[in-house]
């Protein structure tokens, strides 16, 4: 099996489509690195020789952040940007959409399931007494 920056690579599919398990690899890099290295696409990730794995692993290490540096990076951006108050900040720190999309409707997937009782079912016409 096939272990990459501490992530085991599905043994029955491709190295090319196996390397992509790796947060911050895609698809485009990983055929960059199979290219660089030689390795044929259609390989097997369970038919790599420890040398071809060792290679992958170098050329990953020496040249790409990825896995946790990449995680650890992404998050300290996401902290400076809360730290100096800015707008995008203000927005990851109440969990809302960042990128400018609406929040009157849809937006559930930052915003979580509906909140029960939060929405107005009916609207009742206020009575003077």
């Amino acid at each position: 099996m096939a272990r990459i920056e501490g992530v085991n690579l599905p043994a029955k599919k491709r190295i090319e489509y196996g390397l992509p398990y790796v947060f911050g690899l895609g698809l485009k890099t990983s055929r960059d690195i199979l290219n660089k290295l030689k390795i044929d696409f259609n390989k097997r990730v369970k038919d790599l020789t420890n040398e071809e794995i060792g290679a992958i692993q170098k050329e990953v290490s020496q040249n790409y952040k990825c896995e946790g540096e990449l995680r650890k990076e992404i998050m300290l951006n996401v902290k400076r940007l809360q730290e100096i108050g800015s707008y995008r900040g203000l927005r990851h720190k109440k969990g809302l959409p960042v990128r400018g999309q609406r929040t009157k409707t849809n937006a559930r997937t930052r915003k979580g399931p509906r909140k029960a009782g939060s929405a107005v079912a009916l609207k009742r016409a206020v009575t003077k007494k």
